[in-house]
């Protein structure tokens, strides 16, 4: 099979498409002909060398994927069973390849509403603004709940999800970006480029961020008695977290595991038509520099994706 790796870091001309032998599954694993595999932002830091999750080269890099099984060493898959999920998070899942070798739990049934390109760009996003949202905010209805980088990945999936649960939604994006995140459902955008969000909003129940820097330090402001804020980028800010607490607030920070639970709750917003994702482009799987160095310029809509 082909698989893309990389012998050492640096920009995305270090990604080089090479033959290796298919991997074999253990008991309680499937073998999955990846059809598409959705990228993420965290790869092309983890290529560049900015973050250093799995290590030094070689290595191979993704997580998001959906195929059709074509070994299965557990009841749960037959082979011919079409799959999607984010196998063994943050441990390498060698996922930029033609097939991959995953735990079943790591995996759930697609629906047939989702193409392979839509459903591959789900798993790392969905599962990250669902356990921010559900497992950790506890998001219901009647909320006031913010969402940071409402136009990205992670924040329009997040919209969604707490629309589903009867939230009043209040996203941050740039002017260029209002019309795409109000489609998703957004009561309130925010031009971050032009209003500072802190004077723009009160009272809210839960923040979502997923920016980082002085806007997670200022989401303090806007929060009301006991709020919550759920920090997918400053997860690991003791201080911070300090500072939130002693203001009698709560802060928490989320890092994303595979959850077959939370992926059958997505599906089931999927179903419903309560959720979808949004792919900008899609790329062949010969094409994943071009896609890189799309990830690198940033200020994405929604998820990209290799076709396999």
């Amino acid at each position: 099979m082909r698989v893309i790796t990389q012998q050492t870091l640096g920009g995305p001309e270090v990604l080089t498409i090479v033959d290796a032998p298919e991997p074999r599954p253990l008991p309680t694993e499937v073998l999955v002909r990846v059809k598409a595999i959705g990228l993420n932002p965290l790869e092309a830091r983890l290529r560049a060398g900015e973050f250093p999750l799995i290590g030094r080269p070689p290595f191979i890099l993704g997580w998001d994927i959906s195929g059709v099984v074509e070994e299965a060493q557990t009841w749960r898959f037959r082979p011919g069973d079409e799959v999607f999920g984010m196998p063994l998070f943050p441990r390498p899942a060698n996922a930029y390849a033609e097939a991959v070798s995953a735990p079943a739990l790591h995996l759930v049934r697609k629906p047939a509403s989702l193409s392979h390109v839509e459903a591959s760009a789900l798993p790392v996003v969905g599962l990250t603004a669902w356990q921010g949202l559900v497992d950790i905010g506890g998001v219901t209805e009647g909320d006031r709940v913010l969402i940071h980088g409402g136009g990205g990945g992670v924040g329009h999936v997040a919209i969604q999800i707490a629309k589903a649960r009867g939230a009043h939604v209040i996203a941050t994006a740039s002017g260029s970006k209002r019309k795409f995140v109000e489609g998703f459902g957004a009561d309130e955008v925010i031009d971050y480029t032009a209003v500072d969000f802190t004077e723009a909003v009160r009272d809210i129940d839960v923040v979502l961020d997923t920016i980082g820097g002085d806007t997670v330090e200022r989401s303090l402001e806007v929060l009301r008695p006991g709020g919550h804020l759920v920090t997918a980028v400053a997860e690991e800010d003791s201080e911070l977290a300090a500072r939130y607490e002693a203001a009698g607030m709560r802060f928490s920070g989320i890092g994303v595991e595979p959850d077959p639970v939370a992926l059958r709750g997505l599906v089931e917003l999927v179903e419903q038509g309560s959720l979808r994702v949004h792919v900008q482009e899609t790329f062949p799987f010969e094409r994943v520099a071009d896609a890189h160095r799309l990830l690198d310029g940033g200020h994405l809509q929604g998820k990209l994706v290799l076709t396999v």
